[in-house]
């Protein structure tokens, strides 16, 4: 009875999980993410999600840009809501901006909404003009040991890179 009356209260406010009835926006609209409560506060641990069906526009030319997005993060009071998050990348779908601006914006997104510890979002983009583009960026909370772990991450990202050989 308590797990369950925990897991209720847990859940409660959370409008999109389950819903049947799910409206797609599509344009950019970050009033769709959702949170719920860490239910482990007193461990550190990585979060990830891979979304490879991100889209985009070009802004100037309006053409789909197409990516794979991983996103990284160690919560600390609140977690996002996997289908909010789904619906929110979603709405990306006829936003037109450039791919490092696209994966800023995700990350700022989801620190004012959750204020986590730790996180990185990393786009991988499929190229067009025979260049692919693969944006990265992080944050750790200020003041914390997570600042000096995205500071060593970063100067670190991508210092074997993969071959690509896969879009």
């Amino acid at each position: 009875m308590t797990t369950q009356h925990n897991a209720q209260q847990s859940i409660e406010g959370l409008t999109l999980l389950g819903n049947q009835n799910t409206e797609y926006t599509y344009e950019y609209d970050p009033k769709l993410l959702e949170t719920f409560e860490n239910k482990k506060q007193d461990r550190d641990y990585f979060v990830k999600f891979n979304c490879p069906e991100f889209t985009s526009l070009c802004p100037m030319t309006g053409q789909p840009d197409f990516a794979t997005i991983y996103i990284s993060y160690v919560p600390d009071v609140l977690m996002v809501e996997s289908k909010s998050l789904k619906l929110y990348l979603f709405s990306y779908r006829n936003h037109g901006d450039f791919h490092e601006t696209c994966v800023n914006t995700i990350m700022d997104d989801l620190i004012a909404l959750m204020k986590p510890k730790y996180i990185e979002v990393w786009g991988k983009f499929t190229p067009r003009g025979g260049i692919s583009i693969d944006p990265y960026c992080n944050y750790g909370k200020p003041g914390t040991a997570w600042e000096e772990v995205a500071r060593q991450r970063l100067f670190q990202h991508d210092m074997y890179p993969e071959k690509i050989d896969n879009r």
